[in-house]
């Protein structure tokens, strides 16, 4: 197929990009060059290159940000989703697309609650989760109408290259720069004793290939681990890898109440036999080595 790419220079787009052409489909990424937000620029897109599929990932993706610019969040992850729906109804009515959405579109529960599934009722705390949850909105509205639509409510996924904006790939950050002596050994943290479902991205990224099948349903799918993972095993398990010991102080800019929030896939796994295949193990040794070299040192 020929599939188009939103949001292709950001941490995901550029890992799915390469994945999409190994794949044998014919993938184009575009990113600020094509202003989703923008009707005549996302219209004139779609129309040069007449894409089989769509894959959105163009949003702001912080939640921390959302709070801070809850205005350029609306437009970009609502408005966009809006005009980028509207260009393929117009042009590509027969295009699958695939809305990416987020975990944090549900509330996050009580310790020790059953793993939440796509029938779980949305309860979006942030601008973020707000507009990705109204995009999710425009989705179904525009499936209703007849356009082939699948939204994914994607948990926390992280691997070699994503920001220090997110929990994981934070710490990892902090860790190595404490091992490479370029940082006292204090962490600085949030809440630790909240509990979040990890995937690597390059599981999310098989999810999302998957879900291109045209064999598959449209709908709305989770794509989780199912595991529940408090964030202090993020921490103690990246200070075991890097072989350190550091004072813990909290952070009040990065606290929130403790809370739970971990995915059923089995709708996905009933579609596709998806299942993630690297486990958190790999995924904080793959994140600290990814750390050390940015930081300048070695594996």
């Amino acid at each position: 197929m020929r599939i188009f790419v939103t949001g292709a220079s950001g941490f995901v787009g550029q890992k799915l990009i390469p994945r999409l052409s190994a794949a044998g489909h014919e993938a184009i990424g575009a990113d600020r060059e094509v202003d989703v937000t923008d009707p005549v620029q996302i219209t004139r897109a779609i129309a040069e290159h007449a894409p089989d599929a769509v894959v959105h990932l163009a949003a702001m993706s912080s939640v921390a940000q959302s709070w801070k610019q809850p205005e350029s969040c609306y437009r970009l992850n609502f408005l966009g989703t809006h005009r980028l729906l509207r260009a393929v109804e117009t042009l590509i009515p027969g295009a699958r697309v695939l809305l990416i959405g987020s975990a944090d579109q549900y509330a996050a529960t009580a310790a020790q609650a059953r793993p939440l599934t796509e029938s779980t009722p949305l309860c979006p705390r942030s601008p973020y989760a707000r507009t990705k949850a109204a995009g999710e909105l425009l989705g179904r509205e525009a499936a209703r109408r007849g356009l082939d639509v699948v939204c994914v409510r994607a948990f926390n996924h992280t691997g070699a290259g994503q920001p220090d904006h997110f929990v994981a790939s934070s710490f990892a950050r902090q860790v190595a720069a404490i091992r490479l002596g370029r940082a006292a050994p204090v962490m600085r943290v949030g809440n630790l004793d909240s509990v979040r479902d990890f995937l690597h991205v390059d599981d999310v990224l098989r999810a999302y290939l998957a879900l291109l099948d045209r064999d598959v349903a449209p709908g709305v799918y989770n794509v989780a681990s199912e595991q529940p993972t408090p964030i202090r095993e993020i921490l103690d398990r990246l200070f075991e890898i890097a072989g350190i010991e550091a004072a813990v102080e909290t952070d009040p800019a990065r606290w929130r109440d403790t809370d739970w929030l971990v995915g059923d896939a089995s709708r996905l796994r009933a579609a596709t036999g998806w299942r993630p295949e690297i486990d958190l193990d790999g995924i904080l040794r793959e994140l600290f080595a990814d750390w050390l070299a940015r930081e300048g040192g070695d594996a």
